[in-house]
């Protein structure tokens, strides 16, 4: 093959590659801001996982990256309630099905202010929904504290707007 032919079919078997698998296995996001610090710093490196979310949904624990359910810039946060849980935070503690939730990657840089997500009554999460929140609670826009461009107040984020698991890459920590 002629060198400009050989080019273009390089190029074209690349990308014939290359968007599939960012389209339907993975791809690569970098961290935005701060609400998933410690367990995520900004700028870190990371993948994003489609693959495993088309084949199940997430569980509690799972960090995952979504359409802002406000508008804006995709988000990563933490599942923290799934369908049919029932999910309450009082005083910077969350409890799942009236049973207080161990999380050791959840930090508060404000422990002795009281902030507007600290605190919310009982909601169970409708079916096809996910209460999500970020790590660094006090730093963190999510499910706590969303409201929409009318101040209606959005506590879930809906299956259809997952995006994927958010996996860590061993040679960019």
């Amino acid at each position: 093959m002629p060198g400009p032919v050989r080019l273009l079919f390089l190029l074209v078997l690349a990308l014939s590659v290359v968007l599939p698998l960012r389209t339907w296995v993975a791809e690569p996001i970098i961290i935005a801001s701060p609400s998933m610090e410690p367990t995520l710093k900004v700028g870190t490196l990371l993948l994003l996982d489609k693959w495993t979310l088309a084949r199940r949904g997430p569980r509690r624990g799972d960090v995952v990256s979504f359409l802002n359910p406000i508008g804006g810039e995709d988000l990563v946060k933490r599942v923290i309630a799934a369908p049919g849980e029932t999910v309450e935070l009082r005083g910077k503690s969350v409890f799942i099905d009236g049973r207080t939730l161990e999380e050791p990657y959840a930090v508060h840089s404000r422990p002795g202010e009281r902030l507007e997500g600290d605190d919310l009554a009982p909601l169970v999460v409708p079916e096809g929904c996910y209460f999500v929140l970020g790590d660094n609670r006090d730093e963190s826009k999510d499910s706590s504290v969303w409201k929409s461009s009318s101040g209606e107040r959005i506590y879930f984020v809906r299956k259809e707007a997952l995006q994927g698991f958010v996996r860590r890459l061993p040679w960019a920590e």
